[in-house]
């Protein structure tokens, strides 16, 4: 007997359907799978034939052959068990396929017939409500996670006589309720916040324009200044991630397999900060099956570099084209992944390798030969592609040993969602921009006009600090979110003039 089963397989973040075929037919007993499989699937048919028996099933001691359609998309991993284990049980006529045309099926089987939960189940589950699939059968771990997506019947189950006791009687399970109580997640709630940051007024006034305009932000200061603190407080003053948003980021780290055990939407913009010595795959995603990188996990949020000059040249040369286009390709002989990449670059540095340059008490050692190089490891293109650089200063004495509390993240974030909303009322008929930062030449032209003082004013700075067009460019979404903030129509002047002033250490090496 010939029986099919609908399960699927992850290719980038999105899910593709797969046929699994199972023939049942006379000849010496044996199981071969063919489509593509990787060890992982392969494996399978160890697993199935040990969680059939021990399932209370009949294991047919036939010739099994198991096709996985589309047979030129490579399979990989073990969330293929339960769809081969129903389709070996329904060609043996131990189970109904009443419900194997509209339902898909996904998970681990154990030895003992228990399901185990497996990555990518929202991208699955995604996807099968869009090819219209009436319901999705995963393991229980797995159920919360699926059941975000509305219009789908997300069935949750321990064990394969579970599944089988569904198949034969459909009524006996009910359908999973839908984990979301609303369509806005809650606000998000941090242990971190601004106001435990004493001084550094210009470096908060810099952390605030990075969160309304989606700005990249780089700190240079001596050790101890507070530039990781600072960073780190970023994510308390972003605005929320929309269900869309949630939706999207999500995906990306159930694909990761850093769902198990949550099985919710993210509610809050994710934050990264892998450490200095992560290589460029690691970064950017790769691998022989390509997986999401910390810039894609960061997708929606905040990358924290930290230690910025420590990073490998090479692997800082990766962050070129996705700072520019918002995603990234990992290109491999049979197949081209796209992952999302809009984040926020967030980098803390020291000016030299003493960590003391400039510093008004504590003598640099360094010789010029020695920061020339130190500040090699940062390309000019690079530089450019960062809109706010920003000196940290060491903290005076009285700034240190005073209790006094600047303004809390609350404040500051109210503040940036205003700015957000100026910027979306802008972008009304532009659906792709979500803000100031993701602006190309033609919205500038459009929302950047400048008058006859503040372009003389902007001439000036390029001619002295050497800008190029880029740096140019960011200078114009800068200065339109400090108008944002200050609730001003068109730039003026002094929204220029504090603009440039971020771009002051673009020479420093």
């Amino acid at each position: 007997m010939l029986a099919r089963v609908w399960s699927a397989a992850v290719l980038g973040i999105d899910a593709i359907p797969v046929g699994v075929e199972v023939d049942v037919s006379g000849g010496l007993p044996g199981i071969v799978v063919v489509g593509l499989p990787d060890a992982g699937v392969q494996e399978a048919r160890e697993r199935v034939k040990a969680a059939i028996r021990n399932a209370g099933f009949s294991f047919p001691m036939r010739r099994i052959v198991v096709n996985l359609t589309p047979a030129d998309l490579r399979k990989e991993g073990p969330s293929f068990d339960l769809p081969i284990s129903i389709g070996i049980l329904a060609a043996s006529g131990q189970v109904s396929t009443d419900l194997l045309g509209d339902h898909l099926f996904l998970g681990e089987v154990s030895l003992d017939g228990t399901l185990q939960p497996v990555a990518g189940v929202l991208a699955i589950a995604v996807a099968a409500q869009a090819q219209g699939m009436t319901g999705l059968v995963v393991p229980m771990a797995n159920v919360t996670e699926a059941a975000v997506v509305r219009g789908l019947k997300v069935y949750g189950c321990h064990t394969l006589a579970e599944v089988a006791a569904f198949l034969n009687d459909p009524s006996s399970r009910s359908p999973a309720a839908n984990s979301l109580s609303c369509h806005a997640p809650p606000s998000p709630r941090f242990s971190l916040d601004l106001k435990d940051v004493k001084g550094q007024y210009q470096a908060r006034r810099a952390l605030e324009i990075a969160a309304a305009g989606g700005h990249n932000l780089i700190f240079v200061g001596p050790p101890g200044s507070g530039k990781t603190m600072l960073a780190r407080r970023l994510p308390t003053i972003l605005p929320p991630l929309t269900f869309e948003e949630a939706l999207e980021v999500t995906k990306i780290h159930s694909v990761a397999g850093l769902l198990k055990e949550r099985g919710q939407l993210l509610q809050e913009p994710p934050f990264r900060s892998p450490h200095h010595s992560a290589s460029g795959p690691a970064l950017v995603g790769g691998g022989s099956y390509p997986r999401p990188g910390e810039i894609s996990l960061a997708h929606r949020g905040v990358l924290f570099l930290d230690e910025l000059t420590e990073f490998k040249r090479d692997v800082l040369e990766f962050l070129r084209q996705p700072l520019e286009d918002g995603q990234v390709t990992i290109a491999r002989t049979r197949q081209s992944v796209v992952f999302p990449a809009q984040f926020t670059l967030v980098a803390s540095t020291n000016p030299c390798p003493c960590g003391y340059y400039g510093d008004p008490v504590q003598p640099c050692t360094c010789s010029p030969r020695q920061r020339e190089q130190y500040w090699a490891k940062l390309s000019g293109p690079l530089l450019d592609r960062i809109d706010l650089q920003v000196s940290v200063s060491r903290l005076k004495p009285e700034e240190m040993t005073r209790q006094t509390l600047g303004e809390d993240s609350a404040t500051v974030r109210q503040r940036v969602l205003a700015a957000r909303q100026r910027a979306q009322q802008r972008f009304a008929q532009e659906p792709t921009l979500h803000c100031n930062a993701q602006m190309q030449s033609r919205h500038l032209r459009q929302w950047c006009r400048l008058d006859e003082t503040s372009t003389n004013l902007l001439e000036r700075a390029i001619a002295q600090l050497g800008l190029s067009a880029r740096a140019t460019d960011r200078i114009l979404k800068v200065a339109r979110t400090i108008a944002d903030l200050a609730d001003c129509e068109t730039i003026a002047a002094a929204h220029v003039a504090e603009a440039i002033q971020y771009r002051t250490i673009d020479r420093l090496q």
